[in-house]
């Protein structure tokens, strides 16, 4: 055989050993994962939580229990409201990016080390949406700026990766932040801990969804965007794509995307197909599982049908 064919062959050989490892998405869901087993027969490797600022750390359970309890890989929202039943917020942004919230999410950065195991934390998604207290869509001033927006989650991003306190101060410098001074312990990517960035690409136009809101590659591990039908034929799939488009170099996520008091069959096709034909879609978790909420699927029996067809098998075990 003369070389050139052999190397032809070697060459073969890898890309479709490449491709054939190519890892699963990871499934998930907020919510009653037993519930959800039971209509769909997904076997859900995420379980999402939402916390208020300071969960985990000054009130409820510690994060050691919450990470054990969301297992096998845990997903935590980082949100800014103050403990329940207050409505109010414990810290702006601005706050967070000046170190004002240091001591909670090194709290996290220790709690996800001694884990082991891969954990994803949304800090603040939907940042453009409204409703949520850290969005300055909602409070138009320099507390919720999209820049102090931005300069909060590279902090967090940061402080939750971890390091030496040389490389972990540079990195603060860089973004223009105060250092922290201490030596943390280290989650790394991708294996420990992966950080999303994750506007609500529905409500935005353009070639670039939520960018003024985007705090840069460095800061980032992964994008994710927030889904929902609340009609036939509903779902923002062309700004999702946008989405995905603008950030080539990250993978993808679906970390909220659900039905909302309707049965929508075309919908949960159309996420099924993106899921499989976006490759760098690496994880999507329904919103949500609780019995009898407009988001249960139990009360929409051809969107059960096709999720439990066609995205059930789709899923990937928890990473080793």
């Amino acid at each position: 055989m003369r070389l050139s064919a052999l190397t032809a062959l070697l060459f073969a050989a890898v890309v479709t050993t490449a491709t054939a490892a190519a890892p699963k998405p990871l499934l998930g869901i907020t919510g009653n994962v037993e519930h959800f087993k039971m209509l769909t027969k997904q076997d859900s490797v995420v379980h999402q939580a939402f916390l208020g600022w300071g969960q985990g750390q000054r009130y409820g359970s510690p994060f050691k229990d919450l990470l054990t309890m969301f297992g096998p890989v845990p997903m935590f929202h980082l949100g800014t409201a103050a403990k329940p039943p207050s409505k109010k917020e414990a810290i702006t942004p601005a706050a967070i990016a000046a170190g004002g919230g240091d001591s909670y999410i090194v709290t996290l950065n220790g709690a996800i080390h001694d884990f082991g195991k891969l954990v994803y934390v949304r800090p603040m998604a939907e940042m453009n949406n409204p409703i949520n207290l850290y969005s300055f869509e909602r409070k138009h001033d320099a507390a919720h700026s999209p820049a102090a927006y931005k300069s909060a989650f590279c902090r967090i991003f940061v402080l939750l990766h971890g390091g030496l306190a040389a490389k972990v101060d540079a990195l603060l410098k860089r973004f223009g932040l105060k250092p922290y001074g201490k030596d943390l312990p280290v989650n790394p990517y991708p294996g420990i801990l992966r950080v999303i960035w994750n506007p609500l690409a529905g409500i935005e136009k353009g070639a670039n969804p939520a960018s003024r809101y985007y705090p840069g590659d460095p800061c980032v591990d992964m994008i994710g965007n927030d889904m929902f039908s609340s009609a036939i034929g509903g779902g923002s799939f062309e700004e999702n794509q946008a989405l995905y488009d603008a950030h080539p170099k990250k993978p993808y996520s679906l970390p909220e995307w659900g039905l909302q008091g309707v049965d929508d069959p075309a919908f949960v096709r159309r996420i099924c197909d993106f899921i499989k034909s976006r490759r760098r879609t690496q994880m999507a978790a329904y919103y949500d599982s609780k019995p009898g909420s407009i988001y249960d699927l139990g009360t929409e029996p051809q969107s059960k049908a096709i999720y439990k067809d066609c995205i059930t098998p789709l899923g990937g075990p928890a990473p080793g």
